[in-house]
């Protein structure tokens, strides 16, 4: 197939539609590119977060936030002038539950941990983001692909980019060929049946960000499913250096090169 039938075809104004919807979400105002602090509850034992209002405390099985008026917080759109217990947020970064004007104020649990997470609209990296550098949309790189299922979840401990290690539960394989030689890379499997993969290859680090995101969509009953190295996704921490994305797993780094998908963030 030619580059111009190649640009042509639906999959390619497929993928062209989903580059450029990725640009859209990345540089939104509560995107990635927004988040300007992780902050660990156990770091701030006397519950003062630097440039964060209020006072927060870890209470075990969840966070006690207290402010003032003059601290400007609101939760669930009503100002705060007292004491309100919190849960870990689950939704979209712009519906949590504790805002200061602009910024969004996620609370987080890792592992037992809690930990406040500012979002800023007016963040620098989000004011210097130009665009994605991806590759156009190859056919080469939708592959057929097999997931296989371990007899039972496993978790395995990994180092994530902020020097912390954490554990990554993965729930089984997919299996795909390129040029010829087999590959595999362990993945979980999400809530909707969708998988994820957090992989290296021979471009990492060099033509591509150090490590990336696969997200399959969810097996058919017998196991197939489309491997589409033409999505492949840049991680949070390539936007921010305050997320901790987990580094690939052992056997997740593939000795092929896979120079498709999106490589690196552009600013202007």
């Amino acid at each position: 197939m030619s580059t111009d039938a190649q640009q042509d075809s639906e999959d390619f104004h497929a993928w062209q539609r989903w580059h450029e919807g990725r640009i859209v979400a990345v540089a939104a105002p509560h995107g990635p590119l927004s988040l300007t602090g992780t902050h660990w509850l156990a770091d701030h034992p006397e519950g003062r977060i630097p440039a964060v209002p209020g006072l927060w405390r870890d209470e075990g099985d969840e966070v006690v936030l207290t402010a003032t008026s003059e601290d400007g917080l609101t939760v669930d759109g009503k100002p705060l002038a007292g004491e309100v217990r919190l849960g870990a947020d689950r939704g979209p970064v712009d519906a949590s539950r504790v805002a200061r004007g602009e910024r969004r104020l996620v609370v987080l649990s890792r592992e037992g941990l809690w930990a406040v997470r500012d979002f800023d609209p007016r963040s620098p990296a989000r004011q210097g983001f130009r665009t994605i550098d991806a590759t156009p949309y190859a056919p080469k790189w939708s592959l057929d692909g097999t997931f296989r299922s371990y007899a039972s979840d496993r978790t395995v401990r990994v180092e994530n980019a902020d020097g912390r290690e954490r554990g990554l539960g993965l729930s089984g394989e997919i299996s795909f060929t390129v040029d010829g030689g087999e590959h595999t890379l362990q993945v979980a499997v999400e809530p909707d049946g969708s998988l994820w993969a957090v992989f290296a290859d021979a471009t990492s680090g060099n033509g591509s960000y150090r490590f990336r995101f696969l997200r399959p969509p969810a097996p058919d009953g017998d196991g197939r499913v489309r491997v589409d190295f033409n999505r492949t996704l840049l991680p949070p921490c390539a936007f921010a250096d305050h997320f901790i994305c987990p580094f690939p797993p052992p056997g997740n780094t593939l000795t092929v090169a896979v120079p498709a998908g999106e490589r690196n963030r552009i600013d202007g």
